[in-house]
């Protein structure tokens, strides 16, 4: 059965995938989701000889329905090619007793590369398949891996612009040195005085501003997005969680049919959300813990009902999760609501008003597949520090996030469930956190970092790293939070 897609706010129904994809948020604010859950129609032993490329194509063509399996093969080929350092793709390494899931072998070094080397193939697809010749601007707002891996994905890709807000000072210097420097006639950078949460708000405002995009159409272009609020980001991520279960199965870890836990560093809620989604597949996960930083929105959540974005904003050591306003969490509402796109659109717009909404009760019993914690600074260090000397094991922060939040839970709850840590990040890219959290002075004079990083770990420098710090910084643009000047820097990009 082909799957649609309709919003969460209940305007739009009947898309399909490759309509989704080029909108990339509908109409009414809301984000797209499936009309109903597939299920693998592969066993896990058909799944085990397969490559990820060919696994990604397994999962991708339950929800792709509309894309034939040639351009659905030819868009994954192109994507997971020798971009990649690791012919695996996704390696999953174990360190004590726990598995790493490694999502950053990547141009970019992070997981957003799994998605963002595959959107730009599936939207200019999704083009074609729809006869639009309109030019694809993507309008972005990052907290520090998105920008990058969606300017490196669409940078000089004929028939798109793109253009990315971040928060200047809550991305970290090496992410925001991966922006700045980034080639491509098409491609623009702008910096907010504000956090992620103000660049997010001021992109969904400039993206459903009805005026703005009706005198774009005029001109021959339309918007769409490669943030996880797009469903052609989501449904990439889907894959790693179905090819992490059928590894462990392959390795004699697990037998197959036993459940396992995934614990996520969570911050737009993107990245779990997809597990929930693999969970649907059929894949047996027992529970998703949501691990976050002090931004602790989402524990809180979980363990009251109540979402509250009221509350203080901290800028961490691990600022790709530094959110209080997890859009992803929208798709979830809608599903454990019953699809009740009124409720969800209510539930929204009190969060806009008030800052705040409480689900019922009869929605949080719904919630039981997911475990949520938080590990504040000292916590994340320590969780960097302990696998690092005890496992001989390097990770970057968002990683020790998950890693520490895991272990904390197993301990509480008795639960020695097999568990995967989904591992976000290159730690070279935070190597002056990763480096602190080892006991090095990271400020000390002349100290290269990534050197020092590499020399004590034995791991070489990525080739990633050392290209971006010979580039020269491009973009200098920078920018107030609020709409309005958010809006003059896109208008002047597409020379409106």
């Amino acid at each position: 059965m082909n799957v649609t897609y309709q919003s969460t706010r209940g305007s739009e129904s009947g898309i399909t995938a490759s309509q989704a994809i080029l909108k990339g948020l509908a109409s009414d604010g809301g984000l797209f989701v499936p009309d109903h859950f597939p299920k693998l129609d592969k066993t896990v032993e058909e799944l085990i000889p397969m490559n990820y490329r060919e696994v990604a194509y397994e999962v991708m063509k339950l929800f792709l329905t509309d894309f034939t399996a040639k351009e659905l093969k030819d868009c994954i080929s192109k994507a997971y090619d020798k971009k990649f350092d690791t012919d695996e793709i996704v390696p999953i390494h174990r360190a004590l007793t726990g598995y790493y899931m490694e999502l950053y072998h990547g141009p970019t070094l992070a997981f957003k590369d799994m998605a963002l080397t595959m959107l730009p193939h599936l939207m200019t697809t999704a083009a074609k398949k729809n006869h639009d010749d309109k030019e694809i601007v993507i309008l972005t707002a990052t907290s520090g891996d998105t920008g990058k891996a969606a300017l490196a994905g669409f940078a000089d890709v004929p028939g798109t612009k793109i253009c990315v807000f971040y928060p200047k000072k809550g991305v970290s210097p090496f992410q925001e040195l991966q922006m700045v420097t980034q080639k491509g006639k098409n491609v623009k950078v702008v910096g907010i005085n504000g956090n992620f949460d103000d660049a997010q708000t001021g992109v969904k405002q400039i993206f459903t501003d009805e005026a703005l995009r009706a005198e774009m159409a005029k001109k021959g272009m339309q918007f769409s997005s490669a943030n996880s609020i797009n469903i052609g980001r989501l449904v990439p991520q889907i894959v790693y969680y179905v090819w992490a279960y059928t590894r462990l199965v392959k390795e004699d870890i697990i037998r197959n049919g036993e459940e396992i836990n995934f614990s996520v560093p969570t911050g737009n809620f993107g990245d779990i959300l997809a597990g929930y989604y693999a969970k649907q597949l059929g894949v047996p996960i027992r529970h998703l813990i949501c691990a976050s930083n002090i931004n602790n929105v989402l524990t809180d959540f979980f363990e009251t009902g109540i979402y509250d974005k009221n509350r203080e904003f901290f800028v961490t050591q691990s600022p790709s999760m530094d959110i209080v306003v997890s859009s992803n969490l929208e798709r979830l509402i809608y599903h454990i609501s019953g699809g009740d796109a009124q409720l969800t659109a209510d539930l929204m717009e009190r969060l806009r008003v008030r800052g705040s909404y409480e689900i019922s009760a009869e929605m949080r019993d719904k919630l039981t597949d997911f475990i949520a914690g938080y590990a504040d600074e000292g916590q994340t260090a320590r969780e960097m520090r302990a696998l690092f000397y005890d496992g001989n094991y390097l990770i970057d922060p968002h990683t020790a996030v998950a890693s520490g939040v895991w272990e904390y839970y197993r301990e509480k709850k008795n639960d020695w469930t097999r568990t995967v840590v989904v591992s976000t990040a290159s730690p070279f890219k935070f190597a002056w956190t990763v480096l602190a959290a080892l006991g090095k002075d990271p400020d000390a004079p002349g100290i290269d970092l990534e050197k020092e990083l590499s020399e004590l770990s034995g791991l070489p420098i990525p080739k990633q790293v050392l290209e971006v710090r010979k580039a020269p910084v491009l973009h200098n643009e920078i920018c107030n939070r609020d709409r309005l000047s958010m809006e003059l820097e896109v208008r002047s990009f597409l020379g409106m």
